[in-house]
């Protein structure tokens, strides 16, 4: 799958690919607010609920049959790291907001994830082709230790937008804080901005 490269989408946020107070690095360093969870891929599901028309489950085979694409994108760490040129494939955030018919009231989106992570982002933020449902890196599965089988990646945000281990997402009528966001990190968390915290 030929990867789309999305790595220009900085200029909507500012002048320079690398967000001030980031750095760049050729790791990828792991970080996770607790230990790695443990999945079944014969029991996985994956629900998308709340304020839509229809709300969705799929197996772990039924999420991978799902319209998918490759991306070149970056990464951004809100402790102060940047990564260039990750190639993630997955499935856009808008292809599920389609199939399951979001309502005109919705305004935000929960995401949760096997660990009882959870984060949130406006609908807006999220109907982005950029925001996607990756279960690769770079051509092989993506590694437990960056939230296989599943993860999101935002690159137009702080990746702790992008839940690791992901399972599901809930559409909201009312905008709610998600682990980090309690915690006091940024809601809006625009790496150009430096919205580290709020």
């Amino acid at each position: 799958m030929t990867a789309t490269d999305v790595t220009d989408l900085y200029e909507e946020f500012g002048d320079e690919r690398l967000p001030p107070g980031q750095h760049e690095t050729t790791d990828f360093p792991v970080l996770s607010k607790s230990g790695r969870p443990s999945w079944d891929p014969d029991s996985w599901e994956f629900t998308v609920t709340g304020a839509v028309d229809e709300e969705l489950s799929f197996s772990w085979s039924e999420f991978q049959a799902l319209p998918a694409e490759t991306q070149r994108q970056d990464f951004h760490c809100v402790t102060g790291w940047s990564k260039f040129d990750c190639e993630f494939t997955g499935v856009p955030f808008p292809e599920l907001a389609e199939r399951a018919g979001v309502h005109e009231d919705a305004c935000h989106v929960m995401f949760v994830a096997l660990d009882d992570y959870t984060t949130d982002l406006s609908l807006d933020a999220c109907m982005r082709d950029e925001v996607l449902f990756a279960w690769a890196f770079d051509g092989e599965p993506l590694a437990p230790d960056h939230g296989g089988p599943l993860r999101v990646v935002t690159p137009h945000k702080y990746a702790y937008k992008g839940a690791k281990w992901v399972s599901g997402l809930e559409f909201l009528t009312e905008p709610e804080r998600g682990f980090w966001e309690r915690r006091g990190y940024s809601d809006t968390a625009n790496p150009w901005a430096e919205d580290r915290y709020s």
